[in-house]
């Protein structure tokens, strides 16, 4: 295949190895930087140019956007997806996983276990969000910190309190999330490729540094994980929408909780605390998935009129609980499955013998108004006029 990685540092440990895994496979391969990408919508058919000149076909791309130019490189990704070239990471999961927030709030919406977490604004909001999480000690972070930087430990509520208000006299937006004790300094750092996880390491803090990573001097050793880490692990990943990804994780008393997805993980701590070949296995992956190029599939399925995708929550009063798939009436009504959620479980491509339970939800295409009269009629106000008072309310005392 011919790949394109996109990268501004060209002689990194992570570019280098990638690169040299492509070349070791036969594969035509260049580095090309993001910043040197113009994005050309003059023609019938979306293009990019690259130095001022038409860029050359290319079956797929491998994105190492760095977080200061992620609005200019997921454009750059975005553009790569409407010429139909193949990314294992789509510019909406690597802009979804740059803001720590909005990370958080996808996978929440999915039940990964996280530390908990508030994002209030307003100076009367902190003590009570700090006591939300659990109270002192808590961890205070920057949206689009990375390596560390920005991540702080407040020993108390008035230091907490504190630090929010310098960071947010500055314009700074920051979370504030519980301190999981029972960590100790390490947490896990798990490759996921595709749909497994390929590499694990265990990150250790140096001396009382809380935070572990090895830009801070933190220590890396390998490690197998428990099934229930990396089905975590793959999940995150899946539901952000990158097939590459590095996923931070606690070892929380009651399994793994999820703090960071990465979008472009760094190689050189994982393949020296593994001794194994992760390059090489994002370059298999891609090759094993270069016909199969991403697409937003709402935006595919919504181009023709009066068809679209909904997700629709099966109420316990719905008369098609109890009812096999096949039985409920929604092919009738030109609406298919796609996907059912059932708690944690996600069962693509439901069968008609599958039996519908309350609570399911159901991510559907099919028409629109079909849809809708599934939704429960929402209680509406009252649209009769008012009369004026008399008096004007503003002159009353």
């Amino acid at each position: 295949m011919k790949l394109a990685i996109l990268s501004r540092a060209p002689r990194s440990y992570s570019t280098q190895r990638l690169r040299t895994a492509a070349l070791d496979r036969g594969h035509d391969v260049k580095v090309l930087n993001t910043l040197r990408f113009g994005i050309d919508l003059s023609g019938d058919q979306p293009d990019l140019q690259f130095r001022g000149k038409q860029l050359s076909d290319y079956d797929a791309i491998l994105p190492r956007v760095g977080n200061s130019i992620t609005y200019f490189g997921t454009a750059v990704v975005r553009q790569f997806e409407q010429m139909d070239v193949y990314t294992p990471n789509t510019a909406y999961g690597i802009s979804n996983s740059r803001d720590k927030l909005r990370a958080s709030q996808i996978l929440s919406k999915h039940e990964i276990a996280m530390p908990a977490t508030t994002f209030v604004r307003d100076r009367a909001d902190v003590i009570p969000a700090i006591e939300r999480v659990g109270g002192a000690p808590v961890v205070i972070k920057l949206l689009e910190g990375t390596q560390g930087i920005g991540v702080i430990l407040a020993p108390d509520i008035k230091v907490a309190e504190a630090i929010i208000e310098t960071l947010q006299s500055t314009r700074q937006n920051v979370l504030i999330q519980r301190f999981v004790s029972e960590s100790k300094g390490r947490d896990i750092r798990a490759l996921v490729v595709g749909d497994r996880v390929v590499a694990a390491m265990r990150r250790v803090a140096k001396g009382d540094e809380f935070r572990s990573n090895v830009h801070r001097g933190g220590s890396v050793e390998p490690v197998e994980l428990e099934p229930a880490f990396e089905e975590a692990a793959v999940r995150s990943a899946q539901i952000m929408g990158l097939r590459v990804a590095g996923v931070d994780m606690l070892e929380g008393n009651d399994g793994p909780l999820v703090m960071e997805v990465n979008s472009s993980p760094g190689l050189e701590g994982i393949e020296t605390a593994t001794n194994l070949d992760v390059a090489g296995s994002i370059i298999d992956y891609i090759d094993n998935q270069v016909a199969f190029p991403q697409i937003d599939v709402r935006q595919r399925l919504s181009v023709s009129t009066g068809y679209g995708v909904a997700e629709l929550l099966v109420h316990g009063d719905a008369d098609i609980v109890g009812l096999t798939l096949g039985d409920s009436g929604l092919r009738e009504r030109d609406i298919s499955v796609l996907t059912l959620h059932r708690g944690a479980a996600v069962v693509p491509n439901p069968r008609a013998s599958v039996v519908l339970e309350s609570d399911d939800r159901l991510l559907c295409f099919g028409k629109l108004e079909e849809m809708r009269s599934m939704i429960p009629a929402r209680r509406k106000r009252s649209r009769k006029v008012k009369k004026l008072p008399k008096v004007p309310i503003h002159e009353q005392e």
